[in-house]
């Protein structure tokens, strides 16, 4: 089964400093009928101002992924880590039994990332963070690992049993996703438009996907650039 949500069905925020797009309730927006997709609470499509972010803010129980499509990315938090991230960098904190971070633009440009969260495997971890990186020349044609659980090379771990890939297709191409019994797929388009076994989604649009054994993903313009999450 192939649920489409169009970029249009999000939930939206638009600040001097910010604009967000919601997946799922988040904030001053509510849907008891869409809070999650499995373990995922939170995808967020954001382009922060230059200069500007989000100050100190405590977290609890989730697994927090940055990742940064544009711009730079300052991270703190009150374990004494710092951070800056560019495109190409993946951040990943585990809020564990409780930790205060705060999430910047530094730079003179917008800042673009997908602030993506899960709920972890385990409760009571003690608070970590990492920074990851991949080539993004690695991501033409095929579907590129860059979170993972047991982390590797340019894949950054995580407390829960999921893969994130980014792809970045050239016209016509296709790749193929093979979808294990029991587990389910959340799709989201960054650029371009994508088919996937024949349903169509444009930019922004998101599909949450069950009981579908193989998906084949087909760049439906001239490029698609995506995010694909495996989950339990």
């Amino acid at each position: 089964m192939i649920n489409i949500y169009p970029e249009a069905s999000r939930f939206r925020t638009d600040l001097d400093w910010l604009t967000s797009r919601a997946s799922f309730s988040f904030g001053e927006h509510y849907d008891p009928d869409n809070t999650a997709f499995g373990p995922l609470r939170v995808f967020n499509d954001d382009i922060i101002g230059a200069g500007r972010g989000f100050g100190g803010h405590p977290h609890r129980e989730m697994e927090i992924v940055s990742v940064v499509l544009r711009g730079q990315l300052k991270h703190e938090d009150s374990t004494g880590r710092k951070a800056v991230t560019g495109f190409g960098g993946v951040q990943r904190m585990s809020a564990g039994t409780g930790i205060i971070h705060s999430e910047a633009n530094p730079a003179d440009e917008e800042c673009h990332i997908l602030q993506i969260w899960m709920t972890p495997s385990e409760s009571g971890l003690e608070p970590s963070y990492e920074t990851s990186s991949f080539d993004p020349e690695a991501l033409k044609n095929r579907l590129l690992p860059i979170v993972a659980r047991g982390g590797g090379e340019g894949i950054a771990d995580i407390h829960q049993d999921l893969t994130m890939y980014l792809s970045r297709l050239d016209a016509g191409k296709l790749v193929e996703f093979r979808q294990d019994a029991g587990r389910r797929v959340y799709l989201f388009v960054i650029e371009g438009e994508l088919s996937v076994n024949g349903s169509a989604l444009q930019r922004g649009d998101a599909a949450r996907i069950t009981e579908e054994p193989e998906l084949n993903l087909e760049a439906a313009g001239e490029e698609a650039f995506f995010m694909l999450i495996d989950l339990p």
